[in-house]
């Protein structure tokens, strides 16, 4: 059984208040983009392998098999139905990595949802995700994977009308790799009296001074290209444009397809949605 978990970008991200469990609360939409990676879970064919076997392929994937949201995924559901079948599982990695978006949460997530289906496990939307937050805050999010309200750590979510299918959405990715921890470091809270999916229903041409990522005060600092892969989208006529999450990946809105292709270095991936 194969699905393509997909990534997804935020529009707005408003730091509200550091809550007393260390985490912080957000203000954001999130908007599925159609930017996949492909993941395959068969039963095990020896009745008595050891739970999961992992592999992957494209890009590397840091840390051990273990530390794999996916295999995470699955171990969560074996504390909760012991009799669920040893697995093997494959993940062909496309989405890059602590780029902003969401990957990783993506993949644990259609994991969750994939094994559900798969065994007929009969868990709920809601069960699944309070079961996907234990992953990551960004995990909830891609049991709906359609474009939400989210506040909270990102667990609740609201429908949005948001609607950016006439648009294009281009992605630019310098390969770098943000800390979240170094994004969060000294990140401003926000006194924002308008949320993000106020701003969003308002007209695309508005977003430009109001919808703002908290996290370009720190990312921008330390990483200035990703401000200058910001202005240059502007400069080559986009609606709107911004960091998606906590990095490093910039995102332009365009009302047509532009070229870029020789606007970025050549180590830049471009990524047009």
């Amino acid at each position: 059984m194969i699905v393509f978990p997909n990534a997804k970008i935020n529009l707005g991200l408003r730091i509200t208040s550091k809550r007393s469990d260390g985490y912080h609360n957000l203000d954001t939409v999130f908007y599925p983009i159609n930017l996949k990676d492909a993941l395959e879970i068969i039963t095990h064919p020896d009745p008595s392998a050891n739970e999961v076997t992992f592999s992957s392929s494209g890009l590397t994937i840091p840390g051990s098999a273990t530390s794999n949201l996916c295999t995470k995924a699955y171990q969560l559901l074996k504390a909760k139905f012991p009799e669920l079948s040893a697995i093997q599982m494959h993940l062909h990695k496309n989405i890059p990595m602590g780029a902003g978006l969401g990957g990783g949460s993506a993949d644990g997530a259609f994991t969750l949802q994939l094994l559900n289906e798969k065994y007929k496990l009969n868990i709920s939307e809601e069960e699944l995700i309070v079961m996907a937050l234990s992953l990551g805050s960004d995990c909830p999010f891609f049991i709906k994977n359609t474009p939400v309200h989210a506040t909270g750590r990102g667990e609740i979510m609201q429908p949005t009308s948001v609607d950016l299918s006439n648009y294009k959405i281009v992605l630019v990715l310098p390969g770098i790799h943000v800390s979240t921890a170094l994004a969060f470091k000294g990140c401003p809270i926000s006194s924002a009296i308008q949320t993000c999916d106020i701003i969003t229903q308002q007209s695309i041409e508005t977003w430009k001074d109001q919808l703002i990522n908290d996290f370009e005060a720190t990312v921008f600092p330390n990483y200035p290209e990703l401000a200058t892969i910001k202005a240059q989208l502007y400069d080559a006529g986009a609606i709107y444009a911004s960091m998606t999450g906590t990095g490093s990946t910039v995102y332009g809105i365009f009302k047509d397809k532009p070229d870029l292709d020789h606007l970025f270095p050549n180590d830049y991936q471009i990524v047009y949605c």
